[in-house]
């Protein structure tokens, strides 16, 4: 009997790869109203901006582009301007996530728990997000200013070589750390609240809870959004450009702000495609980083 039913429930030769084909045709009219307007504003300006990586291509009417070749690329690596903005950029990209995750982490760990008020602590914590960077920029600017802030000391936070970097820093992490706290906070409500206390029985404190059982338990989250952010921060333009603009002479030009100026500033569209290609690669490199990290995951 177990025998019969086991073959009744095997399926038939033949007709499994038929239904999966079928499957997959019956999924391309559903897919395609979403693919292309992503082909559409997404691929198709990508790959335009990296073939003008590859060409002469300058601001002005009537004026030729040829193609180039390699030649912006060559001119790219032998230019200290971007190396200089190249390595402020990493600083800052890598700054602003390790200190989003420590902040949104020990932000995450207080709003899970029994508190009074917590509603209006998790509704409060995501008011910078819901902010746009322009105007958190100008916030600040307001708030940094050496001459009307309500900040005392005088000091120029964003116009001193010394100070301006850090303080766009700590910008940063404010205007980004709610995406990272509300992450953090719904992979530890996924949790089983079992095991801390099966681990407090055992005679586990705090800090060993936190280290053998919350941090095992959110590796998945801590990969996806750490990942993310670095992305995200990588990309950053408009807060710093409203913030600062590069300066103080250079010192938080990031790779964005000088491809920017170089595009329209200078009018060398060309040269500053090139830019964008490098940090394209760049960026497809963390992101193959987090899909190779997720198909792990995956059984």
């Amino acid at each position: 009997m177990t025998r019969a039913v086991l073959r009744a429930a095997d399926p038939v030769p033949g007709r499994s790869p038929v239904r999966a084909r079928r499957r997959r045709t019956d999924a391309w009219p559903l897919v395609l109203p979403a693919l292309v307007p992503v082909a559409l504003f997404s691929v198709y300006p990508l790959a335009q901006g990296l073939y003008l990586g590859f060409t002469d291509a300058r601001a002005g009417r009537g004026v030729v582009t040829s193609f180039t070749g390699f030649d912006n690329l060559t001119r790219l690596l032998s230019d200290e301007l971007f190396w200089s903005s190249f390595r402020i950029g990493i600083v800052w990209a890598f700054s602003v996530t390790v200190l989003q995750f420590a902040a949104g982490m020990g932000l995450a760990l207080l709003l899970n728990e029994d508190l009074r008020l917590r509603w209006l602590a998790r509704t409060l914590a995501l008011v910078p997000w819901a902010m746009p960077p322009v105007i958190i920029a100008i916030m600040w600017r307001l708030l940094l200013n050496p001459n009307h802030g309500p900040l005392p000391g005088g000091v120029n936070w964003l116009g001193e070589f010394s100070t301006a970097l850090p303080a766009v820093i700590v910008i940063g992490v404010w205007a980004g750390m709610p995406q990272t706290t509300i992450t953090l906070l719904a992979g530890l409500q996924t949790i089983d609240g079992a095991l801390h206390e099966a681990a407090a029985v055992d005679g586990a404190g705090p800090w060993r809870r936190f280290w053998h059982v919350t941090l095992p338990g959110l590796r998945p989250v801590i990969v996806a959004i750490t990942t993310l952010d670095l992305i995200w921060n990588l990309n950053s333009f408009a807060l710093v450009y409203v913030l600062t603009a590069g300066g103080p002479g250079g010192q938080t030009m990031l790779p964005m702000l000088f491809a920017y100026n170089a595009a329209f500033r200078y009018g060398e569209f060309g040269y500053a495609s090139a830019m964008g290609g490098v940090m394209v690669v760049l960026v497809v490199g963390f992101l193959l980083f987090y899909l190779r990290s997720q198909l792990r995951r995956m059984p």
